[in-house]
């Protein structure tokens, strides 16, 4: 596929957003794991810790990997991956906070449908990388 350098350049510019929030929040799952152990959900094997962790390398790596033109390509992909994985956490997550107050069940179900913005903006970066 033959991409313009106008297009190269936004492709580039959008993988490192995407690349600098997967970093920034991976970081996070180690820095501050116990929230992320809370939302996952309990009818997985294993501990909490272990997937909060997991998902925490894969967040980093694939951003990681999305920054070099070489990688970015299948590590889009992987993004895509990531996103479509993590969302039973983000479901389970309504279903725990559906007591809390109002506020904390809006941002709840907010994180539902932002997940087709990343998937989309993913498979984009994919395309024109």
């Amino acid at each position: 596929m033959t991409t313009t350098p106008l297009l190269q350049r936004d492709a580039q510019s959008t993988a490192y957003r995407v690349a600098a929030m997967l970093i920034g929040i991976g970081t996070v799952h180690f820095l501050a794991p116990k929230p992320f152990d809370q939302i996952v959900p309990v009818e997985l094997p294993g501990t909490p810790r272990f997937y909060t962790y997991a998902s925490g390398v894969a967040e980093v790596a694939t951003g990681a990997l999305l920054v070099p033109r070489a990688t970015r390509r299948l590590a889009a992909l992987a993004a895509v991956a990531l996103f479509v994985g993590v969302f039973p956490a983000n479901v389970n997550m309504c279903r725990l906070w559906w007591g809390k107050p109002w506020p904390m069940r809006l941002v709840a179900l907010a994180r539902l449908p932002l997940q087709i913005p990343m998937i989309t903006t993913a498979l984009k970066i994919h395309r024109d990388s």
